[in-house]
C-alpha cells in the first residue's frame, strides 16, 4: 500500500469517527477488500449504501461530491440485479472510458467538464489503475460508479434542452428530459459502447448551431484559457468593484501590483492606457465600455458560445418551410423559403431602455403609407416637455393632435401644462408620407407589445454599426424586397402595377396576403463567418445577467 494512500485512508477514517455522533451514518470513505474474489459483493454493497444516502440527503455525499441527478440514480441502480455499470471486476469498461474522454472534451458541445465530475473521475481512473491499494478499495470502484452514472444522464440532459430556462415563446414540444428517456439513453450506451453517436442524436437540427459547434474547435484549440478576474457591472459595492479592478488590471499587466491604494494615479494611468490599446476614448474612467473589454476574454467568450448554443435547444422542434427570423444582436433579417436565403437585410431594433421584445408571430399584412400614433410612452417620456416649451415642436415633428373623436385639435388651444399621465384626453398622429416615422411601409403581426416591422425616415441609419437605437419596432432596410416576396402569391389581387402606383401617389392601403409568414424575433450573440466564431454586441446585457445570476459562472478547466 502506497504511503499517499494510507495517509488518505487515515484522514478518511478520522473524520469518519468525528462526525459519526453528529450526523446520520455515511458511507464508507474507504472498504479495502482483502480477497479479490469478494471486490464485486463488496462494491455492489457500497453502492447501494452510496444511493440510500444521497437519495435521503439531497444527492449531497460529502463536501467534495454531490449528485445533480439523485432521483435518477435511484431508479437507475434499484432496477439492475447487478449494481456495477461501469467497471467489472478491476478495471473499467470501454464504454467508461469513452464517457470519461467525452467529458474531458464536452467544451466541444459547449458543457464543462466539470460539471460532470471530469477532476474528480480522472483523478480515481489514474489511482485505479496506478495505485494498488486503490484497485482494492470498493468504496472508491462504488463512488466512481455512481458518479459515471450522474455524469451521463446530466450531460445528455443538458446537450438536449440546455440549461436556460424555458419561457413563454419556447415552443418545443419536447422540453421534458425525464427518467424513463434517461434510463433508455443509458440502457443503449451500454449495448452500443458508444457515447458520441447517442449525444449527437440529442441535438438541435439547426445549420446555424452545427455551424457554431464546427467553428467552436477552432475556438477551442487557439483559447486563452486563463482564467481573468471577471468584473461585476454596474456594481453596489464599490470597494469590491476597486478591488476587482485593480486585480484585472494587475493581470493584464497594466500595473505592477494589485495592492496599489485605491485614489491613485497609477489606477487612472493604467485605465487609460488600456482605453488607448484597445482603440477606446480615453479618460481613465472605468466605465461600461472599459469594463466590457476587460471582461472579454477567451473564457468568457466561451460562456457566451455556451449561453447561445443552449437558446437554440429553446428553438422549436422544426421551422416552418417559409419563415422570417430577426436576430436582435446581430440587426439582421432573414427571410428563408425551402432552406433557402431569400431575403437579407439590415435593421434597427430598440435600444436598452425600449427594448425590442423576443417573440413568435405571423406577418399578417402591410400598411402603404400608414399613420403613425405616438404611444403614450412617448408623449410622457420625451415630447410632452418639448410641446410644454414650444408648440411648434409638432409641426417640426409633422405631428397632429385629434380627440377621442379622431377630431382634428388646434394645439394652441390646448393648456399643455395641465396634461399629465392622468389627464391626456389626446392622441398624437404623424401624417402619411416619406417624413413619417414608419418611413413608406408597415408589417403587422399580432402581438402583445404593439411593435411590427417598417420602413423608416431616417435610413442613414442603417449605415451605423450599432443599430439599437428605435423605441422597439425593427426598421427594416429591405422593406420593397419584403412586401414584394409577401404578395408574390397574389398577383392577381395585387399587381405589380397597382402597388407601384399606390407607392407613387402616396395613397394609404392595407394590404392583406394570401399565405402569413411566421416570424421569430430572437436574441442570439453568436454566429459563425467563414467557419469562424462571430461575436455580437450584448446589447440587452442578457448573456451578461445568465453568466452572473444563473449557470455558465463555471471555469474553463485550464489544462487535461
Amino acid at each position: 500500500m502506497t504511503k499517499q494512500y494510507s495517509a488518505r485512508i487515515l484522514l478518511c477514517l478520522f473524520l469518519g469517527a468525528v462526525y459519526a455522533c453528529n450526523a446520520p451514518e455515511k458511507p464508507k470513505p474507504v472498504e479495502i477488500v482483502k480477497k479479490p474474489e469478494d471486490l464485486n459483493k463488496k462494491v455492489n454493497e457500497n453502492i447501494a449504501d452510496i444511493v440510500a444516502y444521497i437519495t435521503d440527503n439531497k444527492g449531497v455525499l460529502n463536501d467534495s461530491v454531490s449528485f445533480s441527478q439523485p432521483g435518477f440514480i435511484k431508479k437507475w441502480y434499484a432496477g439492475r440485479e447487478a449494481l456495477r455499470t461501469w467497471s467489472l471486476e478491476k478495471q473499467w469498461t470501454p464504454v467508461a472510458d469513452s464517457l470519461l474522454g467525452f467529458i474531458k472534451n464536452s467544451e466541444s458541445f459547449g458543457l464543462f467538464p466539470a460539471d460532470y465530475h471530469y477532476v474528480q473521475l480522472n483523478s480515481i481512473h489514474h489511482a485505479l489503475k496506478t495505485d494498488s491499494a486503490a484497485m482494492k478499495d470498493a468504496a472508491l470502484w462504488a463512488r466512481a460508479d455512481i458518479m459515471l452514472t450522474d455524469a451521463f444522464v446530466q450531460m445528455a440532459k443538458d446537450v438536449k434542452i440546455g440549461r436556460l430556462q424555458h419561457d413563454s415563446i419556447t415552443l418545443r414540444k419536447d422540453t421534458l428530459f425525464n427518467d424513463s428517456l434517461g434510463m433508455a439513453l443509458l440502457q443503449r450506451v451500454q449495448h452500443e459502447n458508444g457515447i458520441t453517436p447517442v449525444m449527437e442524436s440529442l441535438e438541435p437540427s439547426y445549420k446555424e448551431y452545427h455551424a457554431i459547434r464546427e467553428a467552436l474547435k477552432g475556438f477551442l484549440d487557439s483559447m486563452d484559457r486563463k482564467e481573468y478576474t471577471y468584473i461585476i457591472y454596474p456594481f453596489e459595492d464599490s470597494a469590491a468593484f476597486l478591488t476587482q479592478l485593480r486585480a484585472r488590471l494587475y493581470e493584464g499587466k497594466y500595473i505592477a501590483s494589485d495592492n496599489l491604494p485605491v485614489d491613485t494615479a497609477g489606477i487612472t494611468e493604467a485605465v487609460s492606457q488600456f482605453e488607448a490599446d484597445k482603440g477606446l476614448k480615453v479618460d481613465g474612467k472605468a466605465g461600461p465600455a472599459v469594463v466590457g473589454e476587460l471582461n472579454n476574454t477567451d473564457a468568457e467568450k466561451f460562456k457566451r458560445i455556451a449561453i447561445n448554443l443552449d437558446r437554440y435547444k429553446l428553438m422549436p422542434d422544426s421551422m416552418p418551410v417559409r419563415y422570417a427570423f430577426v436576430n436582435l444582436p446581430a440587426y439582421r433579417l432573414e427571410v428563408w423559403d425551402d432552406d433557402t436565403l431569400r431575403i437579407a437585410s439590415r435593421v434597427i431594433v430598440g435600444n436598452p431602455k425600449t427594448r425590442t421584445p423576443a417573440l413568435t408571430s405571423e406577418l399578417t399584412n402591410f400598411v402603404i403609407f400608414p399613420q403613425w400614433t405616438v404611444p403614450m410612452s412617448i408623449i410622457f417620456k420625451e415630447m410632452l416637455p418639448q410641446i410644454q416649451r414650444k408648440v411648434e415642436y409638432l409641426d417640426k415633428q409633422n405631428l397632429m393632435v385629434v380627440d377621442r373623436n379622431d377630431s382634428i385639435i388646434d394645439p394652441h388651444t390646448i393648456n399643455w401644462f395641465r396634461l399629465n399621465k392622468n389627464n391626456f384626453p389626446y392622441q398624437l398622429k404623424q401624417r402619411e408620407g416619406d417624413d413619417n416615422s414608419l418611413g413608406v411601409i408597415k408589417f403587422n403581426f399580432r402581438n402583445k407589445y404593439s411593435v411590427y416591422l417598417h420602413d423608416t425616415n431616417a435610413r442613414w441609419l442603417f449605415s451605423k454599426k450599432e443599430r439599437a437605437l428605435s423605441h422597439g419596432c425593427v426598421r427594416v432596410q429591405e422593406w420593397k424586397k419584403l412586401y414584394q416576396y409577401l404578395v408574390k402569391n397574389d398577383s392577381v389581387r395585387y399587381k405589380p402595377d397597382t402597388l407601384n402606383a399606390w407607392m407613387k401617389r402616396k395613397e394609404k392601403h392595407t394590404v392583406a396576403f394570401s399565405k402569413r409568414l411566421p416570424i421569430y424575433i430572437r436574441y442570439f450573440t453568436c454566429g459563425t463567418k467563414d467557419g469562424s466564431i462571430v461575436m455580437y454586441d450584448d446589447i440587452y446585457a442578457e448573456d451578461k445577467l445568465i453568466r452572473e445570476q444563473y449557470l455558465y459562472n463555471r471555469k474553463v478547466l485550464a489544462s487535461f
